[in-house]
C-alpha cells in the first residue's frame, strides 16, 4: 500500500455529489482543507434531484455559488393536487421571494448544479478532488486521526484525516464502517421515472402536479425550458413512455421527443440509527432516505452539510470542544426524520394504495383542501425549527430560537448586498436598539459586532421580524439559525454557559476581518 506524501489531511469527504462538494466548499470558506474521494471521474450525466427550496439556495450562497445557481434555476409556482381526470383539487402556492431571500421553490437540472459546484471546487486551493477511486475502508472511528483507504489505477493508497464525512449515498460504505443501521419508516413503492426533452406543446403548470389517481398515481413537472419529468407508480401494465405521457401531449404530436432517462426507483423512507462515530459522520442519503413527494431529498443533505461544517471548522481551528460535534446528530436527525415522515404522509394521502381506504383518504384530502386558509398554511416552509439543545435555547419567550433569520437585501458602507454577505461567515448579534455594554462584550467575545438592524438599511424586514418574535436582540449561529434571544424588555442573553463551553470563546478587541467585511465593521463597530 502507498502512503501519500500528504497523507495527513484535516478532512476526507467520501463522495463528490452535491452534498459532498458543498461540504468541501463550506469548509474551504473557513480555511479548512479537504480531499474529496469520488468513484466517478466526471459529473454523473443523468438528472436526479430537480427541486430546491429557498433555504437551500441560501446554503449554496454560503458555499459561494448562489448567483451561479440562480442562473441555472427556474422559479416554480408550487404544487397542485389533481384528481384522476386532472381536475385541480388543491393548489399550494410558492412565492418568488421567500424568507431566505430567494424563490421558495426552484427547479434545476442536477448535472448542471454538479458542474457549478465542481467548477467552484476547482477554484479553491483548500480542496482536492480525486476522481475514479474506490474507497475500500474507513476507520477505526475515534477522536484521533481516522484512516481512509482507497484504490485507483495505480494501486492502493491511504489517508489519515482529522474527520471523515460520509457523503456516499444510500449504499454508504461509511455507514457500514460506523455500524449504522436503517430505521425503516414503513414506506416502499416502485416508481418509473421519465425525463424528456421536447419542444412540443406540453400541457403544464409552472410548478409540480401530483395526480391523485387510485389506478395510476403520478407526478409531473417542468424542469427547464424543454425538459420535463414524469414519475408513475408501477402497476401491472407495461405501457410505453408515449402512452404514459399521452395526457400531457396533443394526440397528433409527432415532433421531437427525446427520452433522456427512463428508470425504475424504489422510493423508501429510512433514517440511520447513528450519524456519528468519533470523527466519522454521515450526511445526505448515507444518513436518510425520503420519498420525493415534497422535494426534500437533496435539501436535507445540504442542510446536513451546513449544520456540520461550521461546527467542525470551529473544533479543528478555533478550539471548540469535541462535544460541539455531538449537536450535529442531535439537531439534524430529528429534523430529517420529521421531513421524511412528512413526505410519507403526503405520499400516503395522495397515492397510498388502491383499496377503499385509499379512496376515502383522497376524498378526505379533497374536502380538507377546501377549508379556508389550509392551503396557505400547508404551503409555508417545509423546514421546521430545530429542537431545543445546547445551541438552541427554546422557551415560552423564545419563539424565534431554532428558526432561521430572514435574509433581506441590505445597504452597508454604500454597498447593496444580501444580509449574509454583509454579516460574514461567523456568528452575529442583531439588535432592535443600540446595543448595551453586555451585548457588545458578548459579540466581541465571538469576534463579531453587535449590529442594530436600523443600521443595515433593509426594507424593514429585520425590525418587523424582531417585533413579531418579541425580541430585542438575537444571537445568530454561522448557519443563520437563531441560537438565543433577548426577549422584549430584557437586558441580556440570560445564560451563555451551555454553549460558551462548547465554543471556547475568547475575547477580542474588534471583530476579525475573516468573519465580517470591512464595510460592515466601519459602519457598526462602536
Amino acid at each position: 500500500m502507498t502512503v501519500d506524501e500528504a497523507a495527513r489531511v484535516p478532512v476526507v469527504i467520501v463522495g463528490a455529489g452535491p452534498v459532498g462538494v458543498t461540504a468541501a466548499l463550506l469548509l474551504a470558506r473557513r480555511g479548512v482543507r479537504s480531499v474529496v474521494l469520488e468513484r466517478h471521474r466526471d459529473v454523473y450525466p443523468l438528472p436526479r434531484a430537480v427541486a430546491a427550496d429557498d433555504e437551500i439556495h441560501r446554503i449554496l450562497q454560503a458555499a459561494g455559488v448562489g448567483e451561479e445557481f440562480t442562473a441555472i434555476a427556474r422559479p416554480a409556482k408550487g404544487l397542485r393536487l389533481l384528481d384522476a381526470r386532472h381536475r385541480v383539487m388543491a393548489e399550494f402556492r410558492r412565492t418568488e421571494h421567500g424568507h431566505h431571500g430567494y424563490p421558495q421553490t426552484s427547479m434545476f437540472d442536477q448535472p448542471e448544479l454538479e458542474r457549478v459546484l465542481r467548477d467552484a471546487l476547482a477554484r479553491r486551493p483548500e480542496c482536492e478532488l480525486r476522481g475514479g477511486v474506490e474507497v475500500t475502508g474507513v476507520g477505526p472511528a475515534s477522536t484521533g486521526p481516522v484512516r481512509v483507504t482507497y484504490r485507483d489505477d495505480t494501486g492502493y493508497h491511504e489517508l489519515w484525516a482529522d474527520a471523515v464525512l460520509g457523503c456516499d449515498g444510500a449504499g454508504s460504505r461509511t455507514r457500514e464502517a460506523i455500524g449504522g443501521a436503517w430505521e425503516d419508516l414503513r414506506f416502499e413503492e416502485s416508481w418509473k421515472v421519465i425525463d424528456v426533452d421536447t419542444t412540443g406543446a406540453v400541457r403544464c403548470w409552472e410548478g409540480v402536479d401530483q395526480i391523485c389517481d387510485p389506478a395510476r398515481p403520478a407526478t409531473f413537472m417542468r424542469v427547464s425550458e424543454n425538459r420535463y419529468r414524469w414519475e408513475f407508480r408501477l402497476g401491472e401494465g407495461q405501457e410505453t413512455v408515449r402512452e404514459l405521457v399521452a395526457p400531457w401531449l396533443t394526440p397528433s404530436y409527432d415532433g421531437d421527443f427525446e427520452v433522456v432517462r427512463e428508470t425504475q426507483y424504489t422510493f423508501r423512507a429510512r433514517v440511520a440509527d447513528r450519524w456519528r462515530s468519533g470523527r466519522v459522520f454521515l450526511l445526505g442519503d448515507a444518513a436518510h432516505l425520503t420519498p420525493p413527494f415534497i422535494g426534500q431529498g437533496l435539501c436535507s443533505g445540504l442542510r446536513d452539510a451546513y449544520n456540520l461544517t461550521w461546527k467542525l471548522a470551529r473544533v479543528l481551528q478555533q478550539g471548540g470542544d469535541e462535544r460541539l460535534l455531538d449537536t450535529y446528530e442531535g439537531e439534524r436527525r430529528p429534523h430529517a426524520r420529521h421531513v421524511v415522515r412528512l413526505a410519507v404522509a403526503m405520499g400516503w394521502a395522495m397515492t397510498g394504495g388502491q383499496d377503499r381506504a385509499a379512496a376515502i383518504r383522497r376524498r378526505a384530502l379533497a374536502a380538507a383542501c377546501r377549508i379556508p386558509g389550509l392551503t396557505e398554511l400547508a404551503g409555508r416552509d417545509l423546514s421546521p425549527p430545530l429542537t431545543a439543545g445546547p445551541l438552541v435555547r427554546r422557551g415560552v419567550r423564545r419563539r424565534l430560537a431554532g428558526t432561521h433569520c430572514p435574509q433581506p437585501w441590505v445597504s452597508v458602507g454604500g454597498r447593496h448586498t444580501r444580509l449574509d454577505e454583509a454579516l460574514g461567515d461567523s456568528f452575529a448579534v442583531l439588535t432592535a436598539t443600540e446595543p448595551g455594554p453586555s451585548l457588545t462584550a458578548l459579540a466581541h467575545s465571538l469576534g463579531v459586532s453587535a449590529v442594530p438592524v436600523a443600521d443595515l438599511g433593509d426594507d424593514g424586514t429585520l425590525a418587523a421580524w424582531l417585533r413579531a418574535g418579541r425580541a430585542d436582540a438575537v444571537l445568530l449561529r454561522p448557519d443563520r439559525v437563531v441560537m438565543d434571544i433577548v426577549p422584549a424588555g430584557g437586558r441580556d442573553f440570560t445564560s451563555t454557559a451551555a454553549w460558551a463551553t462548547l465554543l471556547h470563546t475568547t475575547r477580542s478587541p474588534v471583530p476579525s476581518e475573516r468573519t465580517a467585511p470591512k464595510s460592515l465593521l466601519r459602519s457598526t463597530t462602536r
